[in-house]
């Protein structure tokens, strides 16, 4: 795989994010690893950095880039504007560092997270990029085939990430980016020109190109890859012989489909915290728990706990879903390395999971929701979305955190119906937990209560009067509120229903027999009105 430049990350920020000033001397363009700094940081090495500079803007941060010069990095991301950094700017063009000047409003987070996602380790990151590779060869060879055209495949900075089989029946432009993996400069303008990218941004749907015999273009199609609002890269279809086939549009519809899940599966494997099974073995049980602890030398002895995200139904069906999960799990593992640099996050049965190992104590909850409702609060924000997070109960240790696994996935449930709370622990739901637990049980047994179960199957509109009463903690009159009916036909039906199920409903156990019974008909008929 070749090298992470800076221009890898600059494709991936948004407009207006920052602007590379000052591009890298040859010999320091390759950029290995990422870099924190602050203004008093004496010792730090650089080589082969992709440094930012936090903490400090503008001509106060010269002392700091005097120092990392000593090992000069390939780049440097500070905030600031150029008349403030044109000392700067000089001192560095000298040592081949490049200079990436930041929107002093932009968010250090959202530039790290993207750093993240390219940076990484080489064997891993080339791994998952062949297997990428492999994908979307294939999309862009069955493509071909299907349109008798031929295809290629960019990234939204327009660098060539596939192609079909190169024929004899390429123009110029199509020779030129496969040779360099880049669409030439000057034909990028003339595709401006003739607003191709203007219409292409504009629409979902594939867009025609009419051919420019006098530049030596031929007939294109073109369709933008998006995911949610985000572009992640364009497919591009010549024709090599008749002109387009009726159902052209028809498949490069379904190809970009195709290949921005690829794209945004690739994004989100990139982040090594993101993997699923780290998260999947240390839950799976001690053993597990303990050979993850120590081949990632995270703390296995000191209190532990577990905290999942959750995002509502509507955005987990979204077109975008999948890389919502991404960021969410970018987001979450930068605020949770800041809180404990052992965390662990990535996906559990669907949602964003963090395992905070190595706490000092068992009374760290302030601490642990502090944590959650950071990242909730940033998700909003900055993701346009609205999660949910559970905090689990701390436990004595990293192999017993299996343990607190279901009752955090069941303080979820409880925190997603919820009106009120963004961010909860067992303390604030134990009795919801518990009610759920019952009904949960209880409807997994075979036994049932004959004549109220055939009374509820039989009269839905008795079963709704009953449910309503119940809610409403046995108040006759709010009950009748509720439903628009006289206090008389609420006494008249509640009395039916004891007189023919032999059920005394001022009795605690019969009460529970009848609201057992009630909670499973009003899932059944999809009528739950709020928590119960």
């Amino acid at each position: 795989m070749a090298a992470v430049t800076v221009d890898d990350i600059l494709s991936d920020l948004p407009l207006g994010f920052a602007s590379l000033i000052l591009r890298p001397g040859p010999a320091g363009a390759a950029i290995e690893r990422f870099l924190i700094l602050d203004a008093d940081d004496e010792t730090a090495d650089a080589g082969g950095a992709f440094v930012l500079l936090i903490g400090v803007r503008g001509r106060s941060a010269l002392p700091a880039l005097r120092r990392l010069l000593r090992n000069p990095p390939p780049v440097v991301a500070v905030k600031g504007s150029r008349e403030d950094l044109a000392e700067a700017e000089e001192l560095l063009h000298a040592a081949g560092t490049g200079l990436l000047l930041v929107d002093p409003g932009a968010d250090w987070d959202r530039l790290l997270s993207i750093a993240k996602d390219r940076i990484q380790p080489p064997s891993y990151q080339s791994e998952v990029l062949t297997l990428l590779e492999e994908d979307l060869f294939a999309i862009a060879q069955t493509t071909a085939r299907l349109t008798s055209s031929h295809v290629v495949i960019e990234d939204a900075a327009n660098k060539v990430l596939a192609y079909s089989t190169v024929s004899n029946d390429i123009d110029e432009l199509r020779k030129a980016s496969i040779l360099a993996r880049r669409g030439p400069r000057k034909y990028e303008l003339l595709l401006k020109d003739l607003g191709a990218y203007r219409e292409l941004h504009r629409t979902r749907l594939p867009v025609r190109v009419p051919a420019r015999p006098q530049d030596g273009l031929r007939e294109r199609v073109a369709i933008t890859l998006f995911a949610g609002e985000r572009i992640m890269g364009y497919i591009w279809l010549q024709e090599t012989g008749d002109g387009f086939g009726q159902d052209v549009d028809y498949v490069l519809t379904g190809s970009a489909a195709r290949v921005s899940a690829e794209l945004i599966r690739y994004r989100n494997q990139q982040s090594v915290h993101m993997r699923e099974d780290r998260i999947v073995r240390i839950l799976s049980g001690p053993a597990e728990a303990a050979a993850s602890a120590h081949s990632e030398k995270i703390p296995a002895e000191h209190p532990a706990a577990l905290i999942l995200i959750g995002m509502s139904d509507a955005q987990s069906q979204a077109d975008d879903a999948a890389l919502k999960h991404g960021e969410l799990a970018n987001l979450a593992s930068i605020h949770a390395a800041a809180y404990k640099a052992s965390a662990v996050v990535g996906q559990f049965n669907g949602d964003t999971a963090v395992i905070v190992p190595g706490l000092q104590s068992a009374a760290v909850e302030p601490g642990l929701r502090t944590l959650a409702e950071a990242i909730v609060r940033d998700a909003r924000k900055h993701l346009g979305i609205s999660p949910f997070a559970a905090i689990s109960p701390v436990v004595p240790n990293l192999l017993t955190i299996h343990s607190a696994t279901r009752i955090t996935e069941a303080l979820l449930a409880c925190v997603a119906t919820s009106p009120d709370a963004a961010v909860a622990t067992v303390d604030d739901f134990e009795g919801e937990i518990l009610f759920r637990e019952a009904v949960t049980n209880f409807t997994s047994s075979p036994f049932r209560h004959r004549s109220l179960a055939a009374l509820l199957q039989g009269d839905a509109e008795l079963a709704e009067t009953l449910r309503v009463y119940f809610d409403a903690s046995f108040d006759v009159a709010e009950c009748a509120r509720r439903l628009a009916l006289h206090k008389n036909t609420v006494y008249y039906r509640v009395s039916k229903a004891a007189r023919s199920t032999g059920l005394d409903f001022g009795n605690p156990r019969d009460a529970l027999v009848a609201m057992l019974h009630l909670q499973e008909w009003a899932a059944a008929h999809n009528d739950r009105s709020g928590r119960k």
